[in-house]
C-alpha cells in the first residue's frame, strides 16, 4: 500500500509550486512543503529520535514537524495544548519520550530548522510497552484523570486519508482552514493529511487569533472574524463551533459564500441545528468516529447523505450493529492502547449505541456506558468527577450530568450546613486542579440525601443515572445552584442556546457574578450566622420585602404590555408568573403582624431609598427602555432566594424563637423560586436578541448593586444579644 509520505512526494511532484501551507507570516509551496520536512527528518535521524512529543499551538511549524515524524519513522505523539500539567506529565512518562519539538522556544533546547525547536529528555523507566508499526499515539482527552494513549500506524492514518478523498472527490475543495487544535486527531488527518493529498491549501492560525482557548474556550466574534478574514472552503467542527457559526450567519455576521464543506462529528449533533445552518447557508455534514478507527468511520456528503444519520461508512472500514445495539467496526482499527496488550478481536466494540437503515446509513442514539461527551468533543467520565467532588468538598453523594454541554454540571448532596460562600471556595479549589474541559459550570447543592426508595440509588449506592436524568428538573428545583465564574471570553454578539459557546442563563451568570457578590457579601448574612442578629433587624427587612414584592405583579403586568410581539412566548410565561406571584405581598404583612407589627401602617408606610430606586428603575426600564430588562429583577430575586432564604430564615427562626407564622415568605418563597429556577433558566435560553440580552444583564447587575444596597443596610446589633427560646 502507498503511504502518505509516498502520496506527498507525489503532489510535491505533480504541482511544486501550488501553495500547500499558508500561516500568518509564512507559506510553502509543495515542493517546500516536502524540502522542508526532508531537512527536518534528517536532524531528528541524525540526532537518534525515536519517539517526540509534538507541543504548541497551530502552526506551519507544528506541521512540518509532524510530516518530518512521518518522514523519518519517528513515533510522534502529539501534546494537547489543552492538557493538564499532571496530564502532560503521564503522556511524556508513558510514552517514553525522547524528546519535545515545539514550534515555540523552549528553555534548553535547540533549533534544528523551519521555526522548529527540539529539547532532549531524560531516560524514564516509566515507559510502556508499545505496539509495533507504531507511528502515532493519539491521547484523548481521557474519560478520567489519565487519558489513554491510540496506537496508529502509518498505513491506518492513511488508509483513512484515502477514504475521505474517495468520499469526498465530488466536492471541491481547495482552501482548509484548521480552526480545532492541530492535535486533535480529526484536525491532524482530516484537516492536514487529506486537504495536503487533494492538492489544497491548509490554512493556519495561532488558535487565539480564531478566538479558541484550552479546549473549550471560545471568543465568538474573533471566531468569525477570523473565518470571515480566510474565507475557507472547509471546515472541521465539534457542535459547540456549529451552534456559533450558525448563530453568526443568521445574524448576517459571518460569511458564508466561501463555503463548500463544513463537518461536524466528535459529539452529538441536533438535526434542528444543521437545519438551521442550510437554512443560513452552511453546508454542514455530520460525521462519526473514533481515534481507536483512525478518526472518520462514517461521513455525510453531498449527494450521499440522510437526515439523522452520520452518514454511510468510509470504505476502508466494515461497520455493524449487534444484537444489543451497540455499533463494531473493523478494517481498519488501532494496533492497541500504550502499555496494554491488543485484545486482538477482529470487530472493535465502540461502547456507541445506533442503528443502520436498509440503505447502509449508520444512526448513534447514544452511548452503552455512562461517558459524558461535552459539546466540545471532549470525553468525561462521571464516576471521575464524583469521586473528586467527594474528596474536595465532603460531599455525600454527586452525581455529574451535562451530556451535550459546554461544561459538566453535578447534583451534590451537603448536609453539615456549610454556607454557599464557603463551597464556592472549595469548588473553586477543585475547577482549579482539572482539565479545562472537565471543570463544573454549576454545582446544584442538596440537603436531602438521595435514597434507594425513590429509585436513584441501586441497593449498593450506585445512582441510577437514567431515573436521575428523567427527574433531573425537579431535583434541581429542590437545591440551590452555585455557580462558577469560570474565566469565558464572551464576545458582543448573541449567545442564542445552542448558537453560541454558552447558553444566554449560563452567560448572565457569569456576567452577573461580580454584582452578586455585593448580596452574597452583606454583613447581615454573616451576622445571622453568628447569631448576631435581632427582632428589629428581621422585621425590617421584611418591610423592604413588602414594598417591592406588593410591586411584582404590576411591573410583570407593565412588562407584558409593552414587550413586542416576537417576545409573545415571554409574555404568555409571565401570565404563569403572575398567578403564581400574586398576593405574595399579603403573606409579607401576615409575618410582620406575627413579630408583632402593625402591618397597616407598613401597609401605608414609606421603603428605604435604595428599595424607592430599584422599583423606579424597573418601571423606567419597561417604560422608556427594554421591557425585557424586568427579568434582570427576576434573575437576582428568584436566585438570591434559593441561595439564602431557606437556610437563612431557619436560623433566624432559632435565633428569635418566632412562631412558624412568622416565616411564610421566607420558607414558601424559597421552595417557590426553587421550582421557578428551572423554568426561568429555560425562558431565558430561549430569548435569543442580543439587545433583549444585554438589557437584562444590565438590568441584573442594577438590582443586585441597589437589593444589596438593602441587606447592607439591615439595622444589628452592636454585640450579640440574650437568644430567646420561648415556646412559640
Amino acid at each position: 500500500m502507498v503511504t502518505l509520505p509516498e502520496l506527498l512526494q507525489r503532489q510535491a511532484a505533480d504541482q511544486p509550486s501550488r501553495t500547500a501551507l499558508q500561516g500568518p507570516d509564512s507559506a510553502f509551496s509543495y515542493a517546500q512543503l516536502m524540502q522542508a520536512a526532508s531537512a527536518l527528518a534528517e536532524q531528528l535521524t541524525r540526532l537518534g529520535v525515536r519517539r517526540a512529543g509534538l507541543c504548541g499551538d497551530n502552526s506551519v511549524a507544528w506541521i512540518l514537524a509532524d510530516l518530518a515524524c512521518l518522514l523519518a519513522d519517528v513515533v510522534c505523539v502529539p501534546v494537547p495544548v489543552f492538557f493538564s500539567r499532571t496530564q502532560t506529565q503521564h503522556l511524556t512518562e508513558r510514552a517514553d519520550l525522547d524528546c519535545l519539538l515545539s514550534a515555540d522556544t523552549i528553555d534548553g533546547g535547540e533549533h534544528i530548522g523551519h521555526g522548529v525547536w527540539l529539547k532532549h529528555l531524560p531516560v524514564s523507566a516509566a515507559g510502556a510497552w508499545m505496539p509495533e508499526q507504531t507511528a502515532k499515539i493519539t491521547f484523548t482527552s481521557g474519560s478520567t484523570g489519565n487519558p489513554k494513549g491510540v496506537c496508529l500506524s502509518v498505513a491506518q492514518m492513511t488508509a483513512t486519508t484515502l477514504a475521505l478523498q474517495e468520499r469526498l472527490e465530488d466536492v471541491e475543495l481547495e482552501r482548509h482552514l484548521c480552526i480545532l487544535p492541530l492535535a486533535t486527531l480529526l484536525e491532524n488527518i482530516a484537516g492536514v493529511y487529506l486537504p495536503l493529498l487533494m492538492g489544497s491549501t491548509v490554512m493556519v492560525a495561532p488558535l487565539q487569533d480564531l478566538g479558541m482557548t484550552g479546549s473549550s474556550g471560545l471568543e465568538f466574534g474573533r471566531l468569525v472574524q477570523g473565518i470571515n478574514r480566510h474565507q475557507p472552503h472547509s471546515l472541521i467542527l465539534v457542535p459547540e463551533l456549529a451552534m456559533a457559526l450558525v448563530s453568526a450567519a443568521e445574524q448576517k455576521h459571518l460569511k458564508s459564500d466561501s463555503f463548500r464543506f463544513l463537518a461536524v462529528g466528535g459529539g452529538r449533533v441536533s438535526s434542528d441545528l444543521l437545519a438551521r445552518g442550510r437554512n443560513a447557508g452552511l453546508p454542514l455534514y455530520e460525521g462519526y468516529g473514533l481515534s481507536e478507527c483512525s478518526s472518520v468511520v462514517a461521513l455525510n456528503v453531498p449527494g450521499t447523505e440522510r437526515e439523522g444519520s452520520v452518514g454511510k461508512p468510509l470504505s476502508h472500514v466494515q461497520v455493524k450493529v449487534d444484537e444489543r445495539g451497540h455499533i463494531l467496526v473493523a478494517g481498519n482499527t488501532h494496533l492497541g492502547y500504550l502499555g496494554d496488550e491488543p485484545a486482538g478481536d477482529e470487530w472493535l466494540d465502540t461502547g456507541d449505541l445506533g442503528a443502520r437503515d436498509a440503505d447502509g446509513f449508520l444512526s448513534v442514539s447514544g452511548r452503552a456506558k455512562n461517558l459524558l461527551i461535552t459539546s466540545f468533543g471532549r470525553n468525561i467520565s462521571p464516576e471521575w468527577l464524583e469521586s473528586e467532588l467527594i474528596q474536595a468538598i465532603g460531599a455525600r453523594q454527586a452525581v455529574v450530568f451535562g451530556d451535550g454541554d459546554p461544561r459538566p454540571s453535578a447534583l451534590v448532596v451537603v448536609q453539615d450546613g456549610r454556607s454557599s460562600d464557603a463551597l464556592r471556595s472549595q469548588l473553586e479549589s477543585l475547577n482549579d486542579t482539572l482539565p479545562d474541559y472537565a471543570r463544573l459550570s454549576g454545582v446544584y447543592i442538596r440537603r436531602q440525601p438521595l435514597s434507594q426508595a425513590d429509585g436513584y440509588l441501586t441497593a449498593n449506592g450506585r445512582p441510577v443515572r437514567q431515573q436521575i436524568q428523567t427527574d433531573l428538573p425537579s431535583l434541581l428545583a429542590g437545591a440551590f445552584p452555585v455557580f462558577m465564574n469560570l474565566s469565558i471570553s464572551i464576545s458582543d454578539f448573541s449567545n442564542t442556546p445552542g448558537g453560541s459557546f454558552m447558553a444566554f442563563f449560563d452567560r448572565l451568570q457569569s456576567e452577573t457574578a461580580q454584582a452578586r457578590a455585593h448580596v452574597t457579601g452583606a454583613p447581615v448574612i454573616a451576622a445571622i450566622r453568628k447569631g448576631r442578629f435581632d427582632l428589629t433587624g428581621y422585621t425590617w427587612f421584611l418591610t423592604q420585602a413588602y414594598h417591592h414584592v406588593k410591586h411584582t405583579v404590576p411591573l410583570m403586568m407593565a412588562c407584558g404590555g409593552r414587550l413586542p410581539e416576537r417576545l409573545e412566548f415571554v409574555r404568555k410565561a409571565l401570565v404563569e408568573y403572575i398567578e403564581e406571584e400574586y398576593g405574595h405581598h399579603e403573606w409579607i404583612l401576615n409575618d410582620l403582624e406575627a413579630c408583632g407589627e402593625d402591618k397597616e401602617a407598613i401597609r401605608h408606610g414609606s421603603p428605604d431609598t435604595s428599595i424607592e430606586l430599584m422599583v423606579a428603575y424597573l418601571y423606567d426600564r419597561i417604560n422608556r427602555g427594554n421591557p425585557a430588562a424586568f427579568f434582570g429583577m427576576v434573575q437576582v430575586l428568584e436566585g438570591t432566594s434559593i441561595e439564602l432564604a431557606t437556610p437563612l430564615g431557619e436560623a433566624i427562626q432559632k435565633q428569635l424563637g418566632l412562631p412558624d407564622e412568622a416565616f411564610s415568605y421566607l420558607y414558601s418563597h424559597g421552595a417557590l423560586d426553587q421550582e421557578h429556577f428551572e423554568f426561568f433558566r429555560n425562558l431565558m435560553n430561549d430569548i435569543t436578541d442580543p439587545e433583549d440580552q444585554q438589557a437584562i444583564i444590565e438590568a441584573a447587575r442594577m438590582v443586585y448593586r441597589l437589593y444589596g444596597d438593602m441587606l447592607h443596610s439591615i439595622p444589628l446589633p452592636a454585640t450579640r444579644k440574650e437568644q430567646h427560646h420561648e415556646a412559640a
